[in-house]
């Protein structure tokens, strides 16, 4: 994970919005893929931003064409939470540049090749605010934002959906201290970075990403409790 997500400008999103202090709402964006382009939250110089930005924080200019692609040097476009301390490519970045990712929610395939199914996973309550860094380069004169999303070890009762990981989704509560650009000591941060289940999921199977009808039996999961 996490690999496809959507964002869909509804009551959910606004009220994320608005607890964020952005006066702006995302665009309504479906199946929203690594390379493309989603919207972040982040905080700079005393002010929060919603900004347009690529889902991979490495990105290179197009040859010979307009607009931006992952870099090709580069498989990653998630940040695994083991590695943010660690890796020259998220330290920084961690400290420094963290970002919220507003989503309704994010897709994972189930199955064999062929026979995959779809899943919409999304909170029971109230829209995701997914932990992500971003980047803002400068190619030729020109700001672009990228951007991505901090994944946690696996669940035991997620790994039926995903074997390898489980995205970080904040809570209400740590919207300020992850946005903080002030905190660069991440030691706070660190309870953040266990594989958690703190907020009831719904599990939908779906026709598509884009229609997201549901075409099966639904699957609810309770959070895990206190620590």
């Amino acid at each position: 994970m996490c690999g496809r997500y959507n964002v869909i400008d509804d009551p959910d999103v606004r009220h994320l919005m608005d607890i964020l202090g952005i006066q702006l709402y995302p665009q309504t964006r479906y199946n929203i893929a690594p390379g493309s382009k989603g919207q972040i939250v982040y905080q700079r110089e005393g002010q929060r931003l919603l900004d347009d930005a690529y889902w991979s924080l490495l990105i290179e200019p197009r040859s010979g064409a307009s607009g931006y692609h992952p870099s090709p040097r580069y498989s990653t476009f998630n940040a695994r939470a083991g590695k943010l301390g660690s890796s020259p490519l998220w330290q920084k970045r961690f400290r420094y540049q963290r970002a919220i990712v507003p989503a309704s929610g994010f897709h994972e395939w189930v199955g064999e090749r062929g026979r995959k199914q779809c899943y919409n996973i999304r909170l029971a309550e109230g829209a995701i605010a997914f932990a992500g860094l971003y980047e803002v380069w400068n190619f030729n004169g020109e700001a672009v934002t990228s951007f991505t999303i901090v994944t946690l070890p696996p669940h035991p009762r997620f790994s039926h959906i995903h074997s390898k990981s489980i995205p970080l989704m904040l809570t209400e509560d740590e919207y300020d201290l992850w946005l903080d650009p002030d905190l660069t000591t991440t030691d706070l941060l660190q309870p953040l970075l266990i594989a958690r289940i703190r907020q009831p999921l719904v599990i939908e199977p779906v026709r598509s990403p884009e229609s997201l009808e549901i075409i099966g039996p639904v699957e609810r999961l309770g959070t895990d409790g206190a620590l």
